[in-house]
Order: structure tokens, then sequence, then C-alpha cells
């Protein structure tokens, strides 16, 4: 998993696949932490994306840099504690302009049964399941 974070890290943004209805929905993100063993994103409650995860946790993200491309498939989750969001917080300093951990609005997702598959034309897909 701390490859898939360095690889998004790096990247410095991923595009994020939701479902709305029978349409596909993709935007750019850039929030990737690791908290309690587990591959976190952040976003708003008040953001679409964050409706359409609650109505559908099946999501997909894509980043490429440098010749490689990463695909994490899975659900996400949300995790409700001020902890998870502050952790969020602390690692992305400058999203403090716009969130905090306790408004209301601050929202954390956990990847649960991803696999991520960091492919290339010059080599074999490598699979990472967490």
């Amino acid at each position: 998993m701390e490859e898939v974070v360095r690889f998004l890290k790096e990247a410095e943004t991923y595009y994020l696949a939701t479902v709305e209805g029978d349409q596909p929905r993709v935007r750019p993100f850039g929030t990737a932490h690791i908290f309690e063993g587990k591959l976190y994103i952040q976003t708003g409650k008040k953001k679409d994306v964050s409706k359409q995860l609650h109505a559908n946790p099946k999501a997909e993200l894509c980043a490429f840099m440098d010749g490689e491309w990463i695909r994490v498939a899975g659900e996400l989750v949300e995790d409700d504690r001020v902890e998870a969001r502050q952790s969020m917080l602390d690692a992305y300093p400058g999203l403090k302009k716009m969130y905090a951990a306790d408004d209301g609005n601050t929202e954390v997702f956990y990847f649960k049964n991803a696999v991520a598959t960091i492919s290339a034309f010059t080599h074999e897909p490598k699979v990472i399941k967490f």
C-alpha cells in the first residue's frame, strides 16, 4: 500500500471515477493518505462525489506518471471519526484553508477490498491487493 500512496503523491493528481445512476463521473483528486493501515481520500460532504459514493461505494482511480499508470479499484467507505479527518488534514495542511475536522463538511473515505494495478508498456502489470 505504501507503494500505491507513493505513486499517487508523486503523480500529484489522480482521477476518481464514481457512478451517478447509469452515468460514470470522473474528477481530479489529490489526497492519498495512510491512516491506521488503510488508504484514505478526502472530499466535502456537500459535493456530488460524496453523494455518489454514499449511493454506490464502488469507485476507481487512475493516475499517470513517467510512462506508468496506476488504477485502484474497490469500495470507498466513510470513516466518520474526527481522528481520521484530522489525520488527513494534518497530512495536507493546505486543506485547512477550506476544511476543519469538525466542520460538518469534511469527509474521509478508505478503500476496502482494493486492487491496485501498476502498468506500463515496458513491463508486466504489478497487482497489489489491500
